[in-house]
């Protein structure tokens, strides 16, 4: 990870109890621009919780987490607090996307409320995100429900992107996606997060997502809250 640029992201001695088998712990963590990190070891509410954190919807029982250098203990103002959100693209398969709509309806949700019809106003930068993401122009125009997995964490991507986020968190990604798809969607996110200079978070357990990301790839053990690279043997059996 990157280390002459102020953190994104920055995590240091985090315990959370969630009600799970055993407390959240992580000892340290920094996201800079640039970076490209895969976690392994977090189930799908662990990773939730970790969401929740990073973003300040919930505080450490002890320890830090930064936010754009602004510890989310000192984030009191509700309106601070959603403006700070305006930087942070999620893509998780929890976000909310209208089957009915078509889906280039559904990445300009995230531009506009007036999407039936697109507002024109709107249309062009909801095209290039749309491509920009890898989705098909000849499958603008299918409902959102009719259309594979992949395209519809690629509409998750583009919303995600529609404000101009400074981090992505991708949380178990690839759960829903056929298997087929996973490496080139991994390529995908990771070349939208480089182009643009942003820092990249994938919380999975997905080999083939993570190898496809090509970035650092760490596991977290449940005990001590170390994260620790992925062993050499994973890597190359996995």
């Amino acid at each position: 990870m990157t280390g002459s640029t102020e953190p994104l992201i920055n995590v240091q001695g985090v315990v959370k109890d969630y009600q799970g088998l055993r407390p959240l712990r992580m000892q340290a963590l920094t996201i800079a621009p640039g970076d490209v990190v895969a976690i392994d070891g977090l189930d799908a509410i662990a990773a939730e919780i970790v969401v929740h954190l990073i973003t300040g919807a919930t505080l450490p029982d002890s320890g830090d987490v930064s936010l754009f250098g602004r510890n989310t203990r000192s984030i009191t103002d509700g309106d601070a607090w959603l403006k700070s959100l305006d930087q942070v693209g999620m893509i998780t398969a929890r976000g909310i996307l209208i089957d009915a709509f078509t889906v280039l309806q559904n990445v300009a949700m995230s531009l506009t409320l007036v999407v039936d019809p697109i507002d024109p106003r709107v249309l062009p930068e909801a095209g290039a995100l749309a491509r920009e993401v890898g989705l098909d122009p000849a499958g603008f125009d299918l409902p959102t429900g009719r259309t594979a997995g992949d395209v519809k964490m690629r509409v998750h991507l583009a919303r995600a992107l529609a404000l101009g986020p400074k981090v992505l968190i991708a949380e178990h990604p690839s759960a829903t996606l056929p298997r087929e798809s996973v490496a080139a969607f991994a390529a995908d996110l990771a070349r939208v997060a480089r182009s643009r200079g942003l820092g990249l978070l994938a919380l999975t357990s997905d080999d083939m997502f993570a190898r496809g990301l090509g970035g650092q790839r760490l596991v977290l053990t449940g005990g001590t809250g170390e994260l620790k690279p992925i062993g050499l043997l994973k890597k190359l059996f996995s």
